[in-house]
């Protein structure tokens, strides 16, 4: 039943990118930094294989991943600072975030100041949930701001950059393949599966 409803969330991520272009990237890197555990790694992948069709720009999507991180960012901030720790503890594992998930970020965080949340947005998981704690600490925020951007965009600038990458050769196999974007979109699904059986089992 899990492997059914991961597989029919990855459809719909994907929809909406095909749909909404920028504004569906940019909404969901949102939903992943405020602390939802959405895999940036196949919205940022998939939209990259979108900009080797000319359907988006690569300049684009990058610039919408990057600002949807920054926004979402600046959500988890204000409920790490306002006090919304009870209530992420309490009812957080129903959207699939554990205490565990936040207490590494709190470790991270206690461990290497306000660096981490640079270093942070690098690192899977964690960055997803980094920003909380930044938020209880009440780091000054247009240092929070400039760090998260910067991390965001580097992570975001590999990701699509390796969707392009990996979408050019696709094309180039296209003349002896059939049905080469559901194959990639089929590849991109296992990937979410995958990733949020990691999670889980973190």
């Amino acid at each position: 039943m899990i492997h059914a409803f991961l597989h029919a969330l990855a459809g719909a991520m994907l929809l909406v990118i095909r749909r909404t272009g920028y504004a569906g990237i940019a909404s969901l890197m949102m939903l992943e930094s405020a602390c939802i555990p959405i895999p940036s790694e196949v919205i940022m992948t998939f939209s990259g294989y979108l900009a080797s069709t000319k359907a988006l720009s690569l300049f684009w999507v990058i610039a919408a991943g990057t600002i949807g991180n920054v926004v979402g960012s600046l959500a988890a901030y204000a409920l790490g600072a306002y006090g919304g720790l009870p209530f992420l503890r309490r009812h957080g594992p129903k959207i699939l975030i554990f205490p565990r998930d936040l207490d590494s970020a709190h470790a991270w965080f206690a461990r290497h100041g306000q660096a981490a949340v640079f270093i942070g947005r690098l690192l899977p998981i964690l960055r997803t949930f980094i920003s909380f704690p930044a938020g209880v600490a009440r780091m000054p925020l247009t240092t929070f701001i400039a760090y998260s951007a910067a991390g965001s965009l580097l992570w975001c600038t590999a990701l699509a950059w390796i969707g392009q990458r990996l979408g050019e050769h696709w094309r180039a196999l296209a003349p002896y393949m059939h049905g080469v974007d559901d194959i990639v979109a089929g590849g991109l699904v296992v990937f979410l599966i995958l990733g949020v059986r990691r999670h889980r089992r973190a």
